[in-house]
């Protein structure tokens, strides 16, 4: 990583994703809602913010696992979160999120986009991104 990127990785690491006026963390949210043990969604969040930070420095698209797309779903729910203190002032990028279409032509585009984000993620963190929250691909 450049140093820019490094700063930014760090930002994004420190980032707390919390709404203090629920009853429930959002952790324990998307534990409840994916049948995760809590633990299981603290490391798929830490995913998802290494998905985020290669968004922001890559400079074309990406698409991140089923796991990594439920946190994603969840936090844009959260749209004071999502948008302003993570978009906004962490991040300082707008990171919009597209369905997925379901044609022939975009499921290829898709499995090539998950095997380079893959790439990405190793490296730029030096290691294969986990099986169990990255999977392989099953055709």
């Amino acid at each position: 990583m450049t140093p820019t990127e490094f700063k930014l990785w760090e930002k994004i690491k420190d980032f707390s994703i919390a709404d203090s006026s629920s009853d429930i963390s959002f952790t324990d949210r998307l534990a409840r809602e994916n049948s995760w043990t809590t633990e299981y969604a603290i490391r798929v969040i830490y995913e998802y913010k290494k998905f985020i930070f290669m968004m922001c420095v890559s400079g074309h698209p990406l698409t991140p696992s089923d796991q990594v797309d439920q946190v994603w779903h969840l936090h844009l729910i959260f749209t004071e979160s999502y948008w302003i203190e993570f978009c906004e002032k962490t991040l300082g990028n707008k990171i919009h999120h597209g369905p997925a279409k379901r044609s022939a032509s975009e499921k290829n585009k898709y499995i090539d986009l998950y095997q380079k984000t893959k790439g990405l993620y190793t490296h730029f963190f030096n290691q294969k991104p986990p099986e169990e929250i990255w999977p392989p691909i099953s055709i």
